[in-house]
């Protein structure tokens, strides 16, 4: 009877560990499922963020102009922004102009015609065409800015250096990726639809908005691919010579050892003349 009573017993803990192997099983069944949860959550999270980030590459901090999020825009502090953006991207808040502002220069201005020149950075001539035919109203804006001597003494605030992402984006007001909410014009032109912005493209910096193109524009040094979901970038023209001097910029690297942010080596502006 004793010997029944002691087998009984055992069978019973048997059981017992059984059921508590199986529980701390499920457990960590749990928790495993738990954990993977959490590493595709924040996977999707960081491929939003960088989708975000290239969209606003090109987009400046007031809702004017940006360049490839993006910077932004790529945003004009391009999100491709240039940032990018990405852009990813420069980055501005959005706005809802639809006309363009007081000052602005007509389309008709530029329309046809081909205008070339050189611009000048840290001493380094560029050698620049403007097509007035694809972009006539970019053309007409930058031909204006030129003229004026606008763009002597500004900076070129932003750099990136990432695979199919290689832009230098310029144009500033105050040299900080914010652009002038009194200067904003539409619409975007010349648009590439598969977001292939070659090296030596002179595009231009936007915000969210297509009609907040503004003063600032980026310059591929290797060929970028920038989103095209919300327009794209205006692509003014091309630099047709002096590319290296560029490309000397970026191999100095990026503040902070990041891939998109202000370059090392601090760039400015000497002049920009187009005839």
């Amino acid at each position: 009877m004793a010997s029944s009573k002691k087998t009984s017993r055992e069978a019973k803990a048997r059981v017992a560990r059984m059921e508590a192997n199986q529980a701390m099983y499920q457990e960590q069944v749990q928790r495993r499922k738990r954990d993977n949860l959490v590493a595709i959550v924040a996977i999707l999270a960081a491929v939003a963020i960088a989708s975000v980030l290239a969209l606003t590459v090109f987009a400046p901090k007031d809702g004017t102009d940006a360049a490839a999020d993006s910077t932004g825009t790529p945003s004009a502090t391009a999100s491709a922004t240039a940032s990018a953006s990405a852009g990813a991207a420069p980055t501005a808040t959005p706005t809802a102009q639809e006309t363009n502002s007081a000052g602005v220069p007509g389309a008709d201005t530029a329309k046809g015609k081909t205008f070339t020149g050189t611009l000048t950075l840290n001493g380094k001539p560029l050698g620049v065409e403007l097509d007035g035919s694809k972009a006539p109203q970019a053309a007409a804006v930058f031909k204006q800015l030129a003229d004026e001597g606008f763009m002597t003494g500004k900076t070129c605030h932003r750099l990136t250096n990432s695979p199919n992402f290689e832009l230098l984006q310029c144009g500033s007001l105050n040299g900080d990726g914010n652009g002038d909410p009194s200067f904003q014009w539409g619409p975007v032109e010349n648009s590439p639809a598969d977001g292939a912005y070659p090296a030596g493209t002179i595009a231009v910096a936007r915000g969210n908005s297509t009609y907040s193109n503004g003063t600032q524009f980026f310059i591929t040094y290797g060929d970028t691919t920038l989103p095209q979901e919300t327009g794209g970038y205006t692509i003014v023209g091309k630099v047709t010579s002096g590319l290296d001097a560029v490309k000397e910029i970026a191999a100095g690297g990026i503040e902070g050892g990041a891939s998109d942010g202000a370059p090392i080596t601090k760039v400015t502006i000497d002049s920009f003349q187009l005839n």
